[in-house]
């Protein structure tokens, strides 16, 4: 784990529980080899707008097909699509598979969005990588909010639209 975040965690006094596994960079490969954990499984997804100014991370559960047309209307932008692992690395500091809610701990200028899914709010606790698809951190809500004040990042709660 890195070790601001392992170090703002165990200063911090809040909650989480750490799991060791083998890489995994999907869904698939996390359903099948990281251990039986509490929690929602999360499935995040880093987007740009058409014209490359906004970034937002996406954070829902691992099951939901996110519509990302519809998403770009509910957040009045031009088309979304996915950005590339450069710019991924050069926002939230972590390569593709490793991407969590955890690595807005290296947007400090606050210039990645965060919209979580309405259902991965109410969770009473997620599922993250801590910046390497090597481990699963499982976090009580509470938690999740400390960080987010930690790193400054108000989210965006809303009903992410699925696809169907």
């Amino acid at each position: 784990m890195h070790t601001t975040l392992l170090n703002w965690l165990n200063s911090s006094g809040h909650a989480y529980h750490l799991a060791e596994h083998r890489a995994v960079h999907t869904i698939a490969e996390a359903l099948s080899c990281t251990p039986d954990l509490p929690g929602l499984m999360c499935k995040n997804i880093f987007v740009r707008d058409a014209k490359g100014k906004r970034h937002l991370l996406v954070v829902v559960p691992y099951d939901k097909r996110i519509d990302l047309l519809a998403l770009g209307q509910l957040l009045q932008t031009s088309r979304l699509g996915l950005a590339s692992p450069e710019r991924l690395l050069q926002h939230l500091g972590v390569t593709p598979g490793a991407v969590s809610v955890l690595a807005l701990l290296h947007d400090r200028a606050h210039a990645v969005e965060l919209v979580l899914d309405q259902a991965v709010w109410d969770a009473a606790q997620v599922q993250a990588h801590p910046l390497r698809n090597t481990a699963t951190a499982v976090m009580p809500h509470a938690t999740l909010e400390a960080f987010l004040a930690w790193t400054g990042h108000v989210p965006r709660v809303a009903e992410v639209p699925a696809l169907s």
